[in-house]
Order: C-alpha cells, then sequence, then structure tokens
C-alpha cells in the first residue's frame, strides 16, 4: 500500500486552510494516505486592488492550477464560485463535496438585521452582485443605502463594523460557518431577497486528468446533488458571459430541500449595482440520477441565461466579458 503522503495545494487564508483541512481529513479517510498542506499564494492574495477591476475570474485560481500542472502538488482545493466556468482539458473536478450553506450572512452593528438598518446605512462588500441586490432591497423599503467596496480576510472585513467605520458588512455564510463564526452573524440573508454567487458555499477538488487512480478515489467524496446544483448555476454564468466579479447571482436548489424530490428549481438574477433595475427569473428541470449526466442541469442553466438575455440583462451587466 502507497503510504507515501498527497500534497494537498491551498491558498493561506485561514478560511482556505479551514476548507482544506476538511478535505485533507476526508480523503485521509478514502485513501488511507497522510495529506500534507500545500500553502500556495495567488494573485488575488496579494493584490489591493478590488476583484472586479482585477478580473475576478480566476485570480485565487491560477497559481493552484499551475502547482497541480507542475506536480508540485497532487490536487487542490477551490472555493467552487472562485473558479472560471471552462474547464482546462488537463484538470479534472474529481469532486464537489456536499455544499455547505449558499446563503449570504449580515453583521451588523448592535444586531441589527438588513431591514433595522437606518436610511443611508453603509454596507460593506466587495461583490457587484451583492450590491445591486441589497440597493434593490433596500430601494423596495423606500430607503437607500451606501455599499461600500471593500477586500481583505473576513477578521478584516468584520473590524470596520466592530470599529464602527461601517454598520454592517455582508459575507458568505459557508466561510463563517467554516471558521466557526457564524454566530456572529446577525441575519441569514434569504435567497428571496438576495440570491448568491454561483457555486457559493460549495468547494471543488481539482486533480490532473492524468492521475486516473487518484481521481477515482477523490471521486468518492463527490455528492451529485451538490454537483447537479453548481453545475446548472455554473451554466447560467457561463451563458451570460459573465466573470465571477459580474452582478450575477444564481441557485439551484431542490424543491421543498427534500433530496428525496427529484425537482431542481434554478433561479438567477442580474441587476445594475445601484440596484435600479434587476432581471430576475427561475425554471426548474429534473435532478440526474448519476453525477455524470449533467446534460440536465447544464440545459436549464444555458436556457435560463436566453430568457434572461431576451429581458436585457446584457444590459445590466455593464461590458460583458469577450
Amino acid at each position: 500500500m502507497n503510504d507515501q503522503a498527497l500534497r494537498l495545494g491551498t491558498r493561506r487564508s485561514k478560511l482556505a486552510m479551514a476548507q482544506s483541512g476538511h478535505v485533507a481529513e476526508a480523503v485521509r479517510q478514502v485513501t488511507g494516505r497522510p495529506v500534507e498542506l500545500v500553502e500556495i499564494t495567488t494573485y488575488g492574495d496579494v493584490s489591493r486592488e478590488q476583484l472586479a477591476q482585477i478580473g475576478g475570474t480566476g485570480v485565487f485560481v491560477s497559481a493552484l492550477r499551475d502547482a497541480l500542472l507542475s506536480g508540485e502538488i497532487d490536487f487542490a482545493v477551490h472555493s467552487l464560485k472562485d473558479l472560471p466556468t471552462a474547464q482546462p482539458a488537463e484538470l479534472t473536478l474529481a469532486a464537489i463535496p456536499v455544499r455547505e450553506d449558499p446563503r449570504d450572512a449580515l453583521i451588523a452593528r448592535d444586531g441589527l438585521t438588513f431591514e433595522e438598518l437606518p436610511d443611508g446605512a453603509r454596507v460593506g462588500t466587495g461583490s457587484p452582485r451583492r450590491m445591486a441586490q441589497l440597493n434593490a432591497w433596500a430601494r423596495s423599503l423606500g430607503r437607500r443605502i451606501e455599499t461600500v467596496p471593500i477586500r481583505g480576510n473576513i477578521d478584516t472585513r468584520i473590524g470596520y463594523v466592530e470599529k464602527g467605520e461601517l454598520d454592517a458588512v455582508v459575507l458568505a455564510a459557508a466561510g463563517l460557518n467554516r471558521i466557526g463564526r457564524i454566530g456572529e452573524a446577525t441575519e441569514l440573508l434569504s435567497p428571496d431577497a438576495v440570491l448568491p454567487a454561483p457555486g457559493q458555499g460549495a468547494l471543488a477538488v481539482e486533480c490532473a486528468a492524468t492521475n486516473e487512480h487518484l481521481a477515482t478515489r477523490l471521486a468518492e467524496l463527490d455528492d451529485p446533488v451538490t454537483r447537479a446544483a453548481v453545475t446548472a448555476e455554473r451554466s447560467l454564468l457561463a451563458a451570460l458571459e459573465a466573470g465571477c466579479s459580474a452582478p450575477v447571482g444564481a441557485l439551484a436548489d431542490l424543491q421543498d430541500g427534500d433530496r428525496a424530490v427529484t425537482e431542481l428549481r434554478l433561479r438567477g438574477v442580474v441587476g445594475t449595482t445601484d440596484g435600479s433595475a434587476l432581471v430576475q427569473l427561475s425554471t426548474t428541470g429534473h435532478v440526474p440520477t448519476s453525477r455524470d449526466d449533467v446534460s440536465v442541469p447544464a440545459t436549464m442553466g444555458r436556457e435560463l441565461a436566453a430568457e434572461m438575455l431576451a429581458k436585457g440583462a446584457a444590459g445590466l451587466m455593464g461590458e460583458r466579458a469577450l
């Protein structure tokens, strides 16, 4: 039996290390081999520019993929929402484990919910998707908020609220869950109000396509329902020709949240960052019976994107990525 350690490539952030640690333990269980974390710095980690300015798509991924292709690491763990929608032929998404909570979380001063924030409240987020939907929500309440672009790790972002510089920040609930800080959220935002980023809350375990033995073992961590859901969401994003920094939200979930149910609902939204215009539509389709049959969710995503484009979505995204 091969007891040589498998090298897992991960970003250096506290959140990435926590995510990768969970996957490492699961891989140890299925392979019987030790797993060591190899910390890799990505461009997205060192740049201080806003993600929308540096391209968003792939800025946290390229260095990990380069390390995979060079043989420096055996497999990598990514936040799925950071992955470009086009998959390189040399690499395979061996596993997409069970998804964490996909929702966004509000951390506000004085325990406030979003609807309790005062008029003119300053809300921090680096995401055009969140800006669009939060501004639209505030408008629907007859109020106005100021969305403030922020970067940095979870500690940095929460610190803006703790120091009184911002009234609230919005973060992914999954990240807060993974580092044990979900208790600091003052509200989990319903997808009826704010749709998450495509793939939010899900992880991607990637290895070289030529390493078939490892890919087969890693596939034991795959969750077919999560794979179907994120395939639908990412297909929508790809068909809109939008990168992960575009103001696009999407969520595919089981009707009633029941895994015995075979109906998948896909919701999508595109909006201007000031929230003055949103295109929001949904569709339903059947959950595939095997992980290899992703044609149904992929088609759902493309068809919903076509409907959204027909309703003017392209004009709301600003310059579409070419």
